[in-house]
């Protein structure tokens, strides 16, 4: 049960606490634990499914809130649910498009996903790390909830495709991916459907833009240019510089 009334704290997970793709640093892990023993609540929120946060969390803050999909999935007291979908008829133009710039992708469910890039693509290192889904067929999904491109013959009009469709595009130039989300669905989208309004904000990339723009508290972690003068603090993308920050919010809020 989520009280609205409370303080909250949201976490990005990869380039904000994780910086090895499968891990959380103890002392991060410490400092978030701390937030939550001063009456912070505590919600995570990633561009990865639940399915692949929770074994990067390895257990910890099990009453945490966790966002999924940039928005489209949540899992509030342990239950998962998706809570934004692509529109079968989308998602067919999406698969036109996808075909037309012979694309790769990475398209997860509710739970399980499918994929059909290269085995060698470092995504993968990241995907189902728990061994907790299975690997389908498109077709064998009962929604999709997220659409991943790892490679395409013109990866910037496949996203335009996108956009004209009224997607949610978050073109990673660094990464070479395009990530797609149903509709509007963003993160903090996904926090205001909660009742989430007032909240402090650890975010990394552009998809953390509105997340960080909007929270009375907004610290970017690393200098990733498109958060330029959206984030009220800027910490270096390091485990020991992302704690510190993290255990000054808890002391404040004793303070």
């Amino acid at each position: 049960m989520i009280n609205p009334a409370a303080r909250t704290v949201v976490f990005d997970i990869d380039g904000t606490l994780c910086f090895d793709g499968t891990t959380v640093d103890d002392r991060i892990l410490a400092a978030v634990g701390e937030c939550q023993r001063v009456g912070y609540h505590v919600v995570f929120a990633s561009a990865r499914p639940v399915r692949d946060l929770l074994p990067v969390l390895g257990g910890s803050f099990p009453s945490a809130t966790l966002i999924g999909g940039n928005g489209s999935l949540l899992s509030v007291d342990g239950r998962v649910r998706a809570r934004a979908v692509f529109e079968p008829a989308v998602l067919g133009a999406l698969m036109e498009a996808v075909g037309l710039y012979r694309a790769a992708y990475l398209a997860d469910g509710p739970w399980d996903y499918a994929y059909t890039g290269p085995d060698d693509h470092p995504i993968l290192s990241r995907v189902d790390q728990g061994n907790l889904a299975r690997r389908v067929d498109l077709a064998e999904l009962p929604d999709v909830a997220k659409f991943l491109v790892v490679g395409a013959s013109d990866m910037a009009a496949l996203a335009e495709a996108g956009r004209r469709l009224g997607l949610t595009v978050n073109h990673h130039l660094d990464e070479g991916i395009v990530d797609f989300a149903p509709g509007s669905t963003t993160k903090r989208e996904a926090l205001a459907a909660l009742g989430i309004d007032a909240y402090v904000a650890f975010g990394n990339d552009v998809n953390d833009l509105d997340l960080l723009r909007d929270a009375e508290l907004g610290v970017r972690v690393g200098t990733h240019p498109a958060l330029d003068g959206v984030a009220h603090v800027t910490v270096a993308a390091d485990p020991e510089a992302v704690a510190a920050e993290i255990a000054l919010l808890a002391r404040t809020a004793v303070a």
